[in-house]
């Protein structure tokens, strides 16, 4: 079943979702609704500029996945168009929601529309108020079918519509997504009436269309690659009567094709912006609209961070490349030991460019490169001073042992002095790192992989989470050192 295009705008019969007109879709902007968060929702805000934002008519609705290590949200512009200002931040929350919750990475289960659902149903419990009618709501049942919708049905789909609906009806609000899942799969009726709305024909969430559409913006157009639009809901208008309440947005895609260090590194990536947007809620006592209940579950959430030391690792291992040469120790595969055979290795070239404010102390210096002594054998440091610019007399090739002189220029900081000095050696370099504070100005995009890492003292800012092929790593001290201070 094929997604239609604008012009065929108007109330889908089936779930109540109202679509705009194609003039009314594309001039909308996002935009508007991303800086209103900035203004009134502090948390949720600083999480939306870790995520690629993609308008395309290749999702029903909207979506988030994680992908290549970017987390991307997709849009069909007609969907958010067909809402009120309320209902679009309220699906830019929920969004957010699934990736904080990781419900796109590890917090997964089959059968996978039952997992959507619960998902959705968990989420939902915080955002009552501010999303739409046709969304899933614990407590809330179905819009109650008339006798013509029912014939319009039939007997079947009606009773499984009817009986998914009391059960959701039944349930309390903020429970956990495995809470909602268990009882919905403890119920043999419920789990198959929802995998199986209306017996044979796909229904919402279910297998069985295409989605068509060229995506619109950064990266795959969804449905390539294990994206979004591969097979799900049924387009405006399809159907006679009502259906099956779906979920609010596209789950498809969630978590495949990542290896266990990918999925490792996008949690935390996601953590690392959540717990930095928490902290600073925190610290200025201001969380927007946030209520107590899901505050307790997004620091929950966070409480199993993923180390420092395993980000900065991850970001050193895809700068790698690949190294060929021959060797008379490697017997040839094909001619035997009167051809040198081919030695392979895997090595980079990284520059570190050290903060020389005065702000970044001894202890923290040894703290950062005693993590990269553990990461040198296949990574080649060449270290810089920098201030507000980069002195060139303080290059240094580091061996593993010891640590780079400190203290060789004072004074402010300046970010585009590493950044203009790197990407103009991107011949010599696979990558740089920043070691700072944190506390200087948008030195703008960079070329080359870059990677911010902040002294324990020191302080993510706002605009470095617009990068999106930046890495920050925001180091810790040892639970020693923690625990003496």
């Amino acid at each position: 079943m094929a997604v239609k295009s604008n012009q065929d705008a108007g109330r889908d019969v089936g779930t109540g979702i109202q679509f705009a007109d194609k003039a009314t879709a594309t001039a909308f902007n996002l935009k508007p609704h991303i800086v209103g968060m900035m203004l009134e929702e502090p948390f949720f805000s600083k999480v939306m500029r870790v995520i690629s934002k993609i308008r395309t008519e290749r999702v029903r609705t909207a979506g988030v996945l994680c992908q290549d290590g970017d987390l991307k949200l997709w849009w069909n512009p007609a969907f958010m168009a067909g809402l009120s200002g309320t209902h679009v931040r309220g699906v830019l929350k929920h969004e957010c929601l699934h990736l904080v919750f990781e419900h796109t990475t590890t917090r997964k289960f089959e059968p996978h529309i039952i997992w959507n659902y619960a998902t959705d149903l968990a989420i939902n419990s915080h955002l009552a108020d501010e999303l739409p009618e046709f969304c899933l709501l614990p407590g809330r049942g179905f819009k109650a079918l008339t006798e013509e919708d029912k014939e319009k049905m039939g007997e079947e789909a009606a009773r499984r519509y009817e009986l998914v609906s009391a059960k959701i009806e039944s349930f309390p609000l903020n429970m956990a997504g495995e809470w909602y899942f268990a009882r919905l799969m403890e119920d043999k009726d419920v789990a198959d009436s929802i995998q199986n709305p209306n017996p044979g024909q796909p229904g919402p969430g279910q297998p069985g269309g295409e989605c068509d559409g060229d995506g619109d913006g950064e990266g795959n157009a969804p449905g390539e690659g294990g994206q979004p639009g591969e097979g799900g809901t049924p387009g405006p208008g399809q159907g006679n009567g009502p259906s099956m309440p779906g979920t609010l947005d596209d789950h498809d895609g969630w978590g495949e094709g990542m290896s266990e260090e990918e999925r490792e590194f996008v949690k935390a990536k996601i953590r690392q912006a959540a717990a930095n947007a928490a902290k600073e809620c925190d610290k200025k006592g201001q969380w927007g609209s946030v209520p107590a209940e899901l505050r307790r579950q997004i620091r929950a959430a966070l409480v199993a961070e993923v180390p420092w030391q395993k980000v900065l690792e991850r970001f050193l291992g895809t700068k790698r490349r690949a190294n060929r040469a021959t060797s008379w120790s490697t017997i040839h595969s094909a001619y035997g030991p009167i051809t040198p055979g081919v030695k392979r290795g895997h090595t980079s070239a990284v520059a570190t460019y050290i903060d020389q404010s005065g702000s970044v102390s001894d202890e923290e210096l040894a703290l950062c490169f005693g993590e990269l002594a553990t990461l040198a054998r296949k990574t080649t440091f060449t270290c810089y001073h920098f201030d507000t610019e980069v002195d060139e007399d303080s290059k240094k090739v580091w061996k593993r042992k010891g640590m780079p002189a400190h203290r060789t220029r004072g004074g402010g900081t300046c970010f585009k002095a590493p950044s203009v000095h790197a990407n103009q050696r991107r011949k010599d370099f696979d990558g740089y790192i920043i070691l700072t504070d944190g506390y200087a100005g948008d030195p703008g995009p960079s070329k080359l992989p870059r990677a911010w890492i902040i002294t324990p003292e020191g302080q993510v800012q706002d605009w470095m989470a617009k990068y999106k092929n930046d890495t920050i790593v925001t180091m810790r001290w040892p639970k020693t050192r923690e625990e003496a201070a």
